[in-house]
């Protein structure tokens, strides 16, 4: 039963469970930034690009073949699927990422901006020994 309490203890820790729900909110998050990516600005983009969706664009780098088959049924050349850069589904990925990074980036400033804002203690004033000296000093300058 040791081993429980311990593993209770230890998933019961405060920085854990806010590691947790960090991940949580940050896989939300993702999903919202590619539901917008999607959504939104990938279709302007393809606006803008003539029509075509984007997000779908492919470099072919061996073009498809199809099956053909003969008179009696049988395949004479198999099916290839060829093989593709899909470079619009990277574009699409990158944009996701540079959202979430300027998103990380802004509330990283506002919570160290929110650090700074409190104003610093002013600096202790002198000790009774100092105030002591000071006054022997000033004293003795008469």
């Amino acid at each position: 039963m040791g081993m429980m309490k311990e593993f209770k203890e230890f998933a019961m820790r405060g920085s854990l469970v806010d590691t947790a729900i960090a991940f949580v909110m940050g896989g939300a998050f993702g999903k919202v930034v590619s539901g917008f990516t999607d959504g939104l600005v990938m279709p302007i983009v393809g606006f803008l690009t003539s029509g075509k969706d984007f997000s779908k664009y492919d470099i072919p780098l061996k073009e498809k073949v199809a099956e053909v088959k003969d008179a009696a049924g049988n395949v004479i050349t198999a099916a290839d699927p060829g093989v593709y850069l899909k470079v619009g589904t990277f574009f699409t990925i990158l944009l996701d990422f540079m959202i979430v990074a300027f998103a990380i980036f802004l509330v990283v400033k506002a919570m160290n901006k929110m650090k700074k804002s409190e104003p610093a203690p002013p600096p202790p004033g002198p000790s009774n020994e100092e105030k002591l000296l000071m006054e022997i000093r000033d004293a003795l300058k008469k």
